[in-house]
This record gives C-alpha cells, sequence and structure tokens, in this order.
C-alpha cells in the first residue's frame, strides 16, 4: 500500500488510517453517507465487580478498510476521523487476506497481532527454561517454530523456540 492521490468511479479497496479512537466513529460515518467499509473486531471480556463485559475492539488499532470510488472517498475524508488514506496496490491480494481474517474471527477463536518476527531480529525469549536470554532469529519453521541463534563467548548454540515465546527488542 502507499499513499497517493488517485481517481476512480470503480470501487477499490482503500486503508483509512484514523485519528486516535476513531475507528467505530468512521464506520458510523460511512452508514450515515453511504460508503462500505470493513472493521475486523475482536472479543475482550472484562470482569468488574463480578460481572462480565464483553467489547469489540478493532484488531488493527487505527485503521477501517474502505470499498469505496472517488466519491465516496471525498465524502470519507471529509469526516474529521481520517488522518491519512492509503490506496491498496493489489485489490486482490488485499480482500483476499481481509476475507481471510475475519472468517477467522467469524470462527470465534482467539487471534491476536502479533508482532513479524523474521529471520535476522533480535529476540528475549519471554518465559520458559530460558526466559530473559536474547538471541537472533536464524529460521522460520511454518507459522510458530523459530531456529534462535545464541551467541557464547563468539560461539553460536542454535535452539528451537515456539515464536509464542518470543519478543521483539
Amino acid at each position: 500500500m502507499k499513499r497517493e492521490e488517485y481517481s476512480s468511479d470503480r470501487e477499490e479497496w482503500f486503508v483509512a488510517h484514523v485519528k486516535p479512537r476513531c475507528e467505530k466513529k468512521l464506520v458510523e460515518y460511512g452508514e450515515v453517507y453511504g460508503f462500505k467499509s470493513t472493521l475486523p473486531t475482536y472479543k475482550s471480556v472484562k470482569k468488574y465487580s463480578g460481572k462480565e463485559v464483553v467489547f469489540h475492539k478493532p484488531l488493527f488499532s487505527g485503521y477501517v478498510f474502505l470499498f469505496i470510488n472517488d466519491e465516496t472517498r471525498k465524502i470519507a475524508m471529509q469526516s474529521n476521523f481520517v488522518a491519512n488514506m492509503l490506496h491498496v496496490v493489489d485489490q486482490q491480494l488485499f480482500e483476499q487476506q481481509l476475507n481471510d481474517i475475519l472468517f477467522a474471527l467469524n470462527q470465534e477463536i482467539t487471534i491476536r497481532l502479533e508482532p513479524i518476527i523474521e529471520v535476522g531480529a533480535r529476540v528475549m525469549i519471554k518465559s520458559g527454561p530460558l526466559q530473559g536470554q536474547e538471541g537472533w532469529v536464524d529460521e522460520r519453521f511454518g507459522m510458530t517454530t523459530v531456529l534462535l541463534r545464541l551467541d557464547f563467548i563468539g560461539q553460536a548454540a542454535a535452539i528451537e523456540v515456539s515464536s509464542d515465546l518470543l519478543e521483539l527488542i
């Protein structure tokens, strides 16, 4: 995605980078002014004085996905909720990925944002027998397992660690 001026009569995906805590306000504005928006949310349950309260929080804080044309883009920008409007370059890939995320959310499974832990990233182990140790991601195996390189006295020892035990530093 890149920031650019764009003109089109056909509807396309845009990503609205909104002002703080304005995601739901932009969605409501879109309902009033007739443009389509998507705000993936997850359920968060808090307990207060013995009762549970359910909140629906934006999965991607600060972003709302809009399927709009040039006219409705201008209307969205006039809302005073949008800080930046990003045009999606690869429309098909974006829509497929968004649909995958929405499908996962509809299954009511636990979903959370994870930092991208890539090869070469410096990380710290959050828990387990090696808690507090720092190292570099040497290799990835699927979505959950990384080969972590820990350097000791100029030597490297490789261990396998689940990515959910790692924290970017």
